[in-house]
């Protein structure tokens, strides 16, 4: 995700079990979803499964195929005729921990709403076929997740006799998208819309994200950013040799040699190092933390201190900021073959590492999105190992030959053209963004004019920071923004 807070946490660890040829962090996606899991005060019981009975295609009548979604519900701040709340799962397991805690629960208590969270169809518990096989995941997209979405508003009315009660969506990264376009396509059942980090523009070469990390890395002072262009110059120039490579197998503590013949091991060892410092700058200083969470003290000026070290090489600082990253997640080498990722990645099955959400969040870019964080850019300090192509590479290599950039673009073109993009044709709908969140290049950052769609740009945030419960040393402007978002909702419940 341009997106997504996108739960797909950047530091959760994989609930799967953590499996080295799968990057910690993958087309903007953390292991877990981009959306992370906030902290808890307290030890109650959080919301149990619930489960809604949904149809397998939603725009085929001939086809009777249903599945069970995983929903939770949390009716503790709920009055008659109070609002309700649908807070929109995304690409990752849906975490009950949300039903309790975060911006929206705030929220919740001053409106007495009714709570409840939709777990996105192919994630978490919520399968809709036997596998993740490709003929399965034709039915993985965003049109059929706002489908998901209507019928679940209309089931839970019936279910619960909501027939006058007005609901707002909240949705953060892929989910925040999915917030803003079930009020365009559905405005009849969602009264207001919260849009938090969406990325609205689908976008085939996403260039301006490493360009945004750039300017936030810039934000700690001119150095860290020369200190990084410098170390990449020199990586680069280790790759000219036998000695220099063997030597860069060592410092970065490559699970084996790297072989400069094998050009896609190469892109991929570029895109894991430059990827250690896009995750952290896409979550730096947010409040993810829950029990079990690592990482979430390093942020861009922890990894700017490294590589403004004088008492190190240059090589030496990237290696550093990497070797801080392996043991964060408990990494024992770093495997960089992009065959070993591949074949993880194709694997089909439930149970497999792939289907965390890995291989769903891919397909999804594959087909619909694009979102490609590359190199292509000459302006930012990561040198240009991990060109667009080696993305497009991957969408033919784990899906067939007939993903590609072709196709891609076709689905691009229909998404833009489906949901408007930038120029998205909604009302009442709030777009909150932060200055760091490189996702932000593909939101809307400034009010549109003539509209009822605001924006709420917010300086010095990153992902999804909005959403997160306050605490203490939170920016002014980040508590003003939470205000801000009050505000539209207070105004959309009273129309």
């Amino acid at each position: 995700m341009a997106d997504m807070c996108t739960r797909l946490a950047l530091l959760l660890t994989c609930v799967v079990g953590y499996t080295a040829a799968l990057p910690w962090f993958l087309h903007g996606r953390p292991r877990g979803g981009m959306l992370g899991s906030p902290g808890r005060a307290g030890n109650g019981p959080l919301p149990p499964d619930q489960w809604v009975t949904q149809r397998l295609d939603h725009y085929n009548d001939a086809d009777l195929r249903t599945w069970q979604q995983r929903y939770f519900v949390n009716d503790t701040f709920f009055k008659p005729g109070g609002p309700v709340f649908l807070m929109i799962g995304g690409e990752g397991t849906a975490d009950p921990i949300w039903m309790v805690t975060g911006a929206w629960i705030e929220y919740a208590k001053e409106f007495h709403a009714l709570c409840v969270m939709l777990e996105h169809r192919y994630y978490g518990k919520s399968h809709p076929t036997e596998d993740t096989s490709v003929e399965s995941l034709q039915y993985l997209s965003s049109e059929q997740a706002l489908a998901d979405l209507a019928y679940f508003r209309d089931y839970m009315v019936e279910k619960r006799g909501l027939t006058d009660n007005k609901w707002i969506s909240f949705g953060g990264s892929y989910p925040g998208s999915l917030s803003a376009w079930f009020r365009l396509k559905y405005p009849h059942l969602v009264a207001g819309a919260v849009a938090t980090s969406g990325p609205l523009l689908a976008e085939l070469d996403f260039v301006e994200y490493v360009e945004v990390v750039r300017d936030s890395l810039a934000t700690t002072g001119p150095e860290c950013n020369k200190n990084i262009q410098e170390a990449t110059d020199a990586v680069k120039q280790m790759l000219g040799t036998q000695e220099g490579v063997e030597n860069l197998s060592k410092l970065f503590n490559l699970c084996s040699p790297l072989d400069v013949s094998v050009a896609n091991d190469v892109a991929n060892f570029w895109s894991t190092i430059s990827g250690n410092f896009m995750g952290v700058v896409q979550y730096n200083k947010d409040n993810r933390e829950f029990e079990g969470a690592v990482g979430t003290n390093i942020t861009l000026d922890v990894l700017c201190n490294i590589m403004n070290d004088v008492s190190m090489p240059l090589v030496d600082r990237y290696a550093a900021v990497n070797s801080l990253m392996m043991k964060t997640y408990q990494q024992k080498c770093l495997d960089i073959s992009y065959s070993a990722m591949v074949k993880e990645l194709r694997e089909t099955s439930w149970e497999s590492a792939a289907s965390e959400g890995g291989r769903q969040w891919i397909y999804q870019t594959c087909t619909e999105f694009g979102f490609y964080q590359t190199s292509d850019s000459p302006n930012q300090p990561f040198g240009d190992g991990f060109p667009l192509s080696f993305s497009l590479q991957q969408c033919s290599d784990i899906y067939g030959p007939q993903f590609n950039q072709s196709t891609l673009m076709e689905g691009i073109k229909r998404t833009n053209t489906n949901y408007g993009a930038l120029k998205i044709a909604g009302t009442k709908i709030v777009f909150p963004n932060g200055s760091i969140d490189p996702w932000h290049a593909l939101g809307i950052t400034k009010d549109p004019k003539g509209t009822d769609l605001h924006a709420v740009y917010i300086k010095g945030t990153a992902h999804c920071a909005n959403m997160y419960p306050a605490r203490f040393g939170d920016p002014p402007e980040l508590a003003q923004a939470r205000e801000t978002i009050k505000g539209h909702i207070q105004n959309w419940l009273s129309q």
